[in-house]
């Protein structure tokens, strides 16, 4: 391949990597937005949705051009898991958004304390797309592996608060909006642990060739031994 190929493929990396870190950004500002009850940091955080937006149609046009190229199957395989990562990446933007929309509704409201197992989810969700990051950067595919199983982790933390939250609802008919709204909090932090563990599977598939999406050991693991 021409030295200008390996440019804009080394381009589409660093396109990518900048968008992993707008979108690790947002997801920081709408959970501190909801926790330190900052409505101009939601409102940034809405704005800046707009960016990750703009770097995957940036990141699919470059790959679109590449594929053109006729790569090697290496090169086939980066440009291929760097759009599904952008997807990723652009729906864990539309969760952060989502929480910033949410921090809205609850910051105009009286103050109120927020479930002690949200902080928790929220920094686990955020470490997990962190750490899927870091192994898809550097083609670490152990550490991509290792990373899968905690996915059910933020599963149980939020069915416990989901649980925890329709209890409350059920007793203090008047929280019932509040509730709401923290439970939507929650499900897009799920959701955001969700799409850190589809890119850590793409960090898989990009160092070894190898889909794992269905494999039954993962499965399990990310199951418990529950089988749930």
């Amino acid at each position: 391949m021409s030295l200008h190929f390996e440019q804009e493929l080394g381009e589409l990396k660093q396109k990518l990597l900048a968008m992993a870190c707008q979108a690790a950004s947002n997801v920081t500002g709408a959970v501190q937005s909801l926790t330190e009850r900052n409505a101009e940091l939601a409102k940034q955080v809405e704005a800046d949705d707009a960016i990750l937006d703009q770097f995957e149609k940036d990141i699919d046009e470059l790959a679109v051009i590449l594929l053109a190229k006729a790569p090697l199957a290496s090169q086939l395989r980066l440009i291929t898991v760097a759009m599904k990562a952008s997807h990723d990446l652009e729906r864990v933007g539309d969760e952060a958004t989502t929480i910033a929309r949410r921090a809205l509704e609850l910051n105009a409201e009286e103050p109120c304390a927020i479930p002690a197992n949200l902080p928790s989810m929220a920094r686990r969700g955020l470490q997990m797309l962190e750490e899927a990051i870091d192994a898809f950067v550097h083609h670490d595919a152990a550490k991509a592996r290792r990373l899968i199983p905690q996915d059910k982790d933020i599963d149980a933390l939020n069915k416990q608060l989901q649980h925890d939250l329709a209890q409350q609802m059920a007793q203090q008919p008047s929280s019932i909006r509040r509730c709401l709204n923290l439970m939507t909090v929650a499900k897009s932090l799920e959701r955001i642990a969700d799409h850190a563990t589809n890119i850590a599977e793409e960090a898989v598939y990009l160092q070894e060739g190898a889909d794992i999406r269905h494999d039954p050991e993962l499965k399990r693991a990310k199951q418990g031994p529950d089988g749930r």
